[in-house]
């Protein structure tokens, strides 16, 4: 019996439009494919208590969290009928407006892709070890808390 080891799901820094189009448009060969859904979450400037938040530095469990991942990945599959699955995270620093976290699902239909997207990012959220410290305009920062 052979154990898949996880894939990387880590991204220096930002990720890249050229990389989510990228990405995107590898798909078009893959034609039992009726529906694609991504999910692209960006980094907010929050105002808490009177600061700026300019940037988010991620940091990882590296091993944890692609095993954590990589769990996430195989309960999406047995619940919901998906072609393809993939999730990129971003570490380190990531400003205000650009993209940490890249979760793109494809099915045969349209039902899949939008349940199933739900579940990977709750959980993506739940339980994967990815932490958060935000830097505010003023160099201070605090570690973010994830809801």
């Amino acid at each position: 019996m052979t154990i898949k080891k996880p894939k990387n799901v880590f991204i220096e820094g930002p990720i890249s439009s050229d990389f989510i189009g990228n990405s995107i448009y590898k798909h078009q060969t893959k034609t039992s494919i009726g529906a694609h859904n991504i999910f692209l979450g960006q980094v907010r400037s929050d105002d808490i208590d009177g600061k700026k938040v300019a940037a988010i530095e991620y940091t990882a469990y590296e091993d944890m969290a692609n095993q954590t991942f990589h769990n996430i990945r195989e309960a999406a599959f047995e619940k919901f009928d998906l072609t393809c699955m993939h999730i990129y995270h971003s570490l380190g620093v990531v400003k205000a407006g650009e993209i940490c976290l890249f979760v793109f699902v494809s099915s045969p239909r349209r039902k899949a892709v939008f349940e199933a997207l739900e579940f990977i990012v709750e959980a993506i959220k739940a339980d994967a070890p990815v932490f958060g410290k935000e830097i505010f305009e003023d160099a201070s920062h605090q570690w973010k808390v994830n809801n």
